[in-house]
């Protein structure tokens, strides 16, 4: 029987998905267009069961491949490093970095995977290796949607490749990857888990965005204090709470002011604020524009 080393094998899988963009597409429109230029897919794959799956590359690749193991178990090397990846774990390999990866040979993975490039995709690549929290491959649910996705990828490019269908495909490549990176809102839409202090104090503002709730409130709901819970609030949002409390009021009275007639004295009231004047000036510092002025623009247009 032939060794393990004679039999590896790069793809040939029963069952095997696999589609790579000529690179006249990506010379000629991809990296030109502004929609795809800023992220796009150069390769796509998809290898059930993938037994003595193998790759080595010393050098790296010119793009960055991200991994998502369904099914079975593999590993990945990179700086000299070996990690495993199993069933609902994905992983990312950087542009340019040496790199093996293969699929364990009494566990052969099941995976879908991606090559891309584009101006802001190492950008895309930092914020997924942000999210791991066991170096290079996280544990994500898995979700039937996001299977979607890739099948959705997957047929449109197969239909060929026109403008309209190559910037579609790379758009959804963007929620693919918004599923990857933020897997709860995706998998449980509306959900909040118990020990999420910043999105439990954000539901807390929209039920309270009719009244007037101080710093001291919203640290005490999260049983902080006042001082660790606006850092663990801003390093979360990029906002002191009470400026995302005053953006959650903004956005109410651009509703009201859209969708009725009521005055904006009347509008500050709703919202809490019995100062009509400092309402004015708030929403004219944020929108860029006095309430009654946006009112107008807006209906106009």
């Amino acid at each position: 029987m032939a060794g393990t080393s004679e039999i590896r094998k790069r793809q040939g899988f029963k069952g095997q998905k696999l589609i790579v963009l000529p690179k006249k597409i990506a010379t000629e429109f991809l990296t030109r267009d502004p929609v795809t230029r800023q992220i796009y897919i150069t390769d796509i794959g998809y290898y059930p069961k993938a037994a003595f799956h193998y790759v080595e590359r010393p050098a790296g690749i010119g793009q960055h491949i991200i991994i998502y193991c369904i099914e079975g178990t593999g590993w990945i090397e990179l700086d000299r490093k070996r990690i495993g990846l199993a069933a609902s774990q994905f992983t990312v390999i950087p542009a340019h970095t040496a790199h093996r990866y293969g699929a364990n040979e009494n566990d052969p993975w099941t995976i879908y995977w991606f090559h891309c490039k584009g101006e802001i995709a190492a950008f895309m690549v930092d914020l997924l290796l942000q999210r791991t929290r066991n170096h290079h491959q996280p544990a994500i649910a898995y979700d039937e949607n996001r299977i979607k996705l890739f099948e959705e990828i997957y047929t449109s490019l197969e239909k060929g490749y026109s403008q309209d269908n190559l910037r579609y495909v790379n758009m959804i490549f963007y929620h693919f990857l918004s599923s990857l990176l933020y897997e709860e809102k995706f998998s449980h839409p509306g959900n909040i888990a118990a020990d999420d202090v910043v999105a439990r104090t954000i539901a807390h503002m929209q039920r309270k965005i009719h009244t007037v709730t101080d710093l001291k409130t919203f640290a005490g709901l999260a049983h902080l204090s006042v001082s660790h819970f606006s850092a663990v609030f801003k390093e979360s949002t990029g906002y002191s709470p009470v400026e995302y409390f005053n953006h959650l009021k903004i956005q109410k009275a651009c509703q009201y002011l859209l969708l009725t007639q009521m005055t904006v004295k009347e509008i500050a009231a709703q919202l809490g604020i019995d100062d009509p004047y400092y309402f004015s000036r708030m929403f004219s510092r944020l929108m860029g524009y006095s309430p009654m002025t946006y009112r107008k623009r807006t209906r106009l247009s």
